[in-house]
């Protein structure tokens, strides 16, 4: 299977990723956000019934590049999204 590329901005929506990846895609992605001078990014991971989400919250407290995370607002997908910043080199 070929590597599928993303385009690196300061939004990535989990929805198209299975749960395995996400541990190393939020890695390799927030560092090239950084190289690319992206240091506030959305990540997308639904409402549903909050699994991805604690999942993603558990896995940023862990990762050394992010400064914070809070909830998205309303306007910015609320619950379903959480805006994350990075550490600046």
């Amino acid at each position: 299977m070929e590597p599928i590329i993303i385009p690196i901005e300061d939004v990535l929506d989990l929805h198209t990723f299975r749960p395995k990846e996400i541990p190393d895609l939020l890695v390799d992605y927030f560092s090239a956000c950084i190289e690319s001078d992206i240091f506030l990014v959305r990540v997308i991971h639904g409402k549903g019934k909050g699994v991805l989400k604690k999942r993603v919250h558990s896995l940023l407290k862990k990762n050394s590049l992010v400064k914070s995370f809070k909830n998205a607002p309303p306007e910015a997908g609320g619950w379903g999204a959480t805006l994350v910043e990075l550490r600046r080199k």
